[in-house]
């Protein structure tokens, strides 16, 4: 991951920055299944973008362990890794999940919010690249990684 919050390039256009702000909130409350997780934006720079999974007792995978299941912790990247190519390409290009692959490194704390950072580092005429972390407040110890490639789905 790309450390600190340094802008790469020239700097952003206030106006579209507002927009893709706006898009965010739309689309994290229009999405069905985003909303019963409780997953929600936090920030995002030229590249990269952060969501948070706040934990509940409706996620966790086994109630004696009281760990957030996989499942929602792999949601959270997928959605995190979108939105980075969104703001990477700087407009709301559609595009597909093409490949996700998820390592889990440990379980989340139990009680403790998932935070789901990831970074477009490549992009191509057609494709995507990213990769991206998710961690349960201490960025040095990832809970999991992942690295995904997205394919743009709007007519060329």
């Amino acid at each position: 991951m790309s450390g600190g919050d340094a802008a790469r390039g020239a700097p952003r256009d206030p106006e579209a920055e507002a927009r893709m702000q706006r898009f965010i909130n739309g689309f994290m409350q229009g999405v069905p299944h985003l909303a019963l997780l409780g997953i929600r934006y936090r920030r995002h720079g030229d590249i990269w973008a952060e969501l948070e999974l706040p934990y509940a007792p409706q996620l966790v995978a086994y109630p004696e362990s009281g760990v957030i299941a996989s499942g929602a912790i792999f949601t959270l990247m997928d959605s995190a890794s979108g939105f980075s190519v969104f703001v990477a390409r700087g407009r709301m290009e559609p595009h597909a999940t093409l490949d996700l692959r998820c390592d889990y490194l440990r379980p989340a704390a139990p009680g403790a919010s998932v935070i789901g950072r990831a970074e477009c580092f490549k992009i191509t005429r057609q494709v995507a690249f990213v990769r991206g972390i998710a961690h349960d407040g201490d960025e040095s110890r990832p809970v999991a990684h992942v690295t995904g490639t997205f394919m743009f789905t709007a007519p060329a």
